[in-house]
């Protein structure tokens, strides 16, 4: 089984601590590369990165009475600089330090998201293999459909999972840019070649063109693809839902010593993790529509977007953490009844089977609205009646015309639907 869920790792990354301590590495880049350009004496640079560092009460205590969060770090921080403070945050707007800070988080929170989802494909990979043969009834509309195997839904999870790591990485990439521009862009009182050192140092890439600050349709592609990933493990847990209703109870999830489903009825085992990921994802997805919303900001910048993203950020990566790691236990502790997904299977009486005799009907050169009467009609007496669904189909007249008893027999062999599974895990690589 996973380990219980712990928050730090991610949380490590939201913190004041970690933010302001960003801020403080993207400001001491900032001098040393005035050095380079020979704006800025070595000797105050070395001062500099020697003694800059902040206090969280006082930067707050700053902040009560400037109002402005960065002007009261810088405040801060020149205190313990002292008569070097003349070189700190020269050429800089706030922006260029707040944006670039976050990049960096939202770069690192990725990396933690990604090492989960890949975790998790891990798991879900080995219980495809497992499963691979175990054969089940595959459903649309919720209603029984045609054989499949559940190795194969899970298979199809795997598949999902590659592409949320892609869209993970696509997230990472358009995320990952330094903006140190100045006041409009346009580096009016900044060199160009600062920005470049700085984003060198950060390995992180140049904003071709910003404006005061990073375009927010990059926090929107970010917030959208952590939305994506959810809405995945949505699906993921609204499934084992659906499999673990006591008419169903094909897989549920582990129920562990000492678990209590309710306070009323002792015999409850509820599927409350996956019902916990599905409510979660939509606060994510209501996060990303908030993103969306950043887009548009007056002229070169106002400051809509930066109390909102205070919020949706650390909530929908530390959200998104937390539902992979979830997914990750309920899936590795997975309980699967394969001997209930066969009495699922034929207790429709053999319609299942029904798109293998039309199409063996129409075989025979029967017109396809004739042979779809035919097994209809038979399946319809077989929902009503609760009857056989061959025995009524080697009754009835106009199939024996076409079809001989051991053609028909033929139809009902489940190994057909099940061939290709191989070919398609092999396509996968599983």
């Amino acid at each position: 089984m996973i380990a219980r869920y712990s928050l730090p790792e991610i949380t490590r990354i939201w913190r004041d601590e970690n933010k302001y301590a960003l801020m403080l590495k993207v400001e001491i880049l900032a001098v040393q590369a005035q050095v380079k350009l020979g704006n800025v004496p070595k000797s105050a640079a070395a001062s500099i990165k020697k003694n800059a560092k902040f206090n969280l009460a006082n930067i707050k205590r700053i902040e009560e009475k400037t109002h402005h969060d960065v002007v009261a770090f810088i405040t801060d921080v020149s205190k313990y600089i002292g008569k070097n403070a003349r070189y700190f945050h020269v050429g800089l707007t706030s922006s260029d330090v707040l944006d670039t800070a976050l990049s960096v988080q939202c770069v690192e929170a990725a990396d933690i998201l990604l090492k989960r989802l890949k975790e998790l494909t891990g798991i879900v990979y080995r219980k495809a293999r497992e499963y691979k043969n175990t054969v089940c009834i595959g459903r649309t509309h919720g209603v029984h459909a045609e054989p499949t195997t559940f190795g194969l839904k899970l298979a199809s999870w795997y598949a999902e999972l590659k592409r949320a790591q892609d869209v993970m990485e696509h997230a990472r990439r358009t995320i990952g840019f330094v903006k140190i521009s100045g006041a409009v862009g346009t580096y009016s009182n900044i060199d160009p070649e600062v920005e470049k050192y700085i984003a060198n140092e950060l390995k992180l890439k140049i904003e071709p063109v910003s404006t005061q600050i990073i375009p927010r349709d990059r926090h929107a592609v970010y917030l959208t693809s952590l939305a994506i990933v959810a809405a995945s493990l949505e699906r993921f847990a609204m499934e084992i839902r659906h499999l673990q209703r006591t008419e169903v109870l094909e897989a549920e999830e582990s129920f562990v010593k000492g678990q209590k489903g309710s306070s009323a009825m002792p015999h409850k085992r509820n599927p409350i993790i996956t019902e916990r990921i599905c409510g979660l994802a939509r606060l994510i997805r209501t996060n990303s529509l908030a993103a969306l919303e950043n887009v548009s900001v007056w002229h070169e910048r106002d400051i809509s977007h930066s109390s909102v993203e205070r919020v949706i950020l650390p909530d929908s990566t530390i959200l998104l953490d937390y539902m992979l790691n979830k997914m990750q236990a309920v899936v590795e502790g997975l309980i699967v009844y394969p001997d209930n997904m066969l009495k699922n299977l034929v207790k429709t009486g053999g319609l299942v089977f029904s798109q293998r005799v039309l199409t063996a009907l129409m075989d025979k050169g029967l017109a396809r609205m004739s042979a779809y009467e035919i097994v209809q009609r038979n399946a319809l007496k077989t929902w009503n009646q609760g009857s056989s669904f061959q025995d009524n189909l080697l009754n009835d007249p106009a199939l024996k015309k076409v079809l001989s008893e051991k053609e028909l027999k033929g139809c009902f062999n489940l190994g057909y639907y099940l061939r290709n599974i191989n070919k398609i895990f092999k396509r996968l690589g599983i």
